[in-house]
């Protein structure tokens, strides 16, 4: 919609004249990043309820994930839950332990986030070329997701087939049925981080204070750690954005250069690159509690998409805090983790989404 802006007197002014409509010649093509239809099947990712069932049972739509094993020590019929059955050793966190919680609720898929994540960490802008390559290099992203008009209730109901239902599933609700749902993922800081694993080059550890942390001077590009992340959170430098002249942006630019965070690295071509919890932020809140004698207060450090955030969606905080936003967010029986069953324990959790229906309101 730019080039139908006009700017007088250093402002843009929503007003034009003289414009004609026509057919278009050829084709264009649309690069986007939100390729998730509907809630098929994707009920461990997004959880949802209504108003009504929520003030019955605070845990409606939240229901606990359970796994079979041979084991009759952890549970009833050897049901255990994700938490109780692990393989790894544990991280202590003695000082601080750095979680990140997303109501999805409040969360309107502004973009703002992903936009202030943008600048606060030199992420490149890439163009939707290489969008269209699967190339963002986008630190979160926004998934959306949407409602269908048939349910598994409903095709038990009717008397559907499996293979209709969920090929009816597929198909996103019309008219005013239709609901969206509003996602935020960025890196999930996993305590059984599967990406730490299979790095030959250990390029991405494990902090003391639950932050999974990448050393770019050590990645090689393997990818393997792409690979391995059941979120799909880490992106893979292709180019040198600063210095390549195909990518016309700011960073290219001798004055633009100028606006890059003097705070965070910019990366180079070939290594791998993803949410940092905005970590220069975090030694930042650290080392002024150190000048003011003082542990860091809740809400000191704030991430730059917790900043922007219009609707207050994302919390962020110290864990090992007892009265902090975040342990009330953890204590919300809401709370939830993707892929939870996956065993991976993130630090970012999210708030089930409660649907105030018309005919409950």
């Amino acid at each position: 919609a730019y080039p139908f802006l006009n700017v007088e007197n250093g402002y843009l002014t929503y007003e034009t004249s003289g414009a004609s409509f026509g057919g278009s010649v050829g084709k264009f093509h649309l690069a986007c990043t939100q390729t998730h239809h509907t809630m098929m099947g994707r009920d461990r990712i997004v959880k949802e309820t209504t108003l009504a069932e929520y003030r019955k049972d605070s845990t409606a739509g939240n229901e606990p994930i359970l796994l079979a094993t041979n084991l009759k020590t952890v549970g009833k019929d050897g049901l255990a839950k994700p938490g109780e059955l692990n393989l790894w050793q544990e991280f202590e966190n003695k000082n601080h332990f750095w979680n990140m919680s997303i109501d999805l609720n409040a969360c309107n898929g502004c973009g703002a986030c992903v936009i202030a994540c943008t600048a606060e960490n030199n992420v490149p802008v890439v163009g939707k070329d290489e969008v269209r390559r699967s190339r963002e290099m986008h630190w979160m992203r926004i998934d959306r997701y949407y409602s269908s008009d048939m349910t598994p209730a409903r095709a038990e109901k009717e008397g559907i087939g499996a293979i209709d239902k969920y090929l009816q599933m597929e198909v996103p609700a019309t008219g005013s049925n239709l609901e969206v749902v509003f996602q935020p993922v960025m890196c999930q800081h996993c305590n059984h981080a599967p990406c730490e694993t299979v790095c030959p080059v250990l390029a991405t550890t494990h902090s003391l204070e639950g932050l999974n942390q990448m050393t770019y001077n050590r990645c090689v590009g393997t990818r393997y750690c792409a690979n391995n992340c059941p979120y799909k959170v880490r992106r893979f430098n292709w180019f040198r954005y600063n210095e390549n002249p195909a990518f016309d942006f700011n960073m290219t630019d001798d004055l633009g250069k100028m606006v890059l965070n003097p705070d965070v690295t910019v990366r180079s071509r070939g290594v791998m690159e993803k949410c940092s919890m905005c970590v220069q932020r975090i030694q930042e809140g650290k080392l002024k509690a150190k000048k003011d004698g003082t542990r860091v207060k809740d809400g000191a450090v704030k991430t730059a998409c917790q900043q922007s955030c219009a609707t207050g969606a994302i919390t962020f905080g110290d864990f090992n805090d007892a009265e902090s936003e975040i342990r009330k967010a953890y204590n919300n029986e809401r709370r939830y983790q993707l892929l939870e069953e996956v065993g991976t324990k993130p630090s970012v959790y999210y708030l089930t989404k409660v649907r105030n229906k018309p005919a409950e309101a």
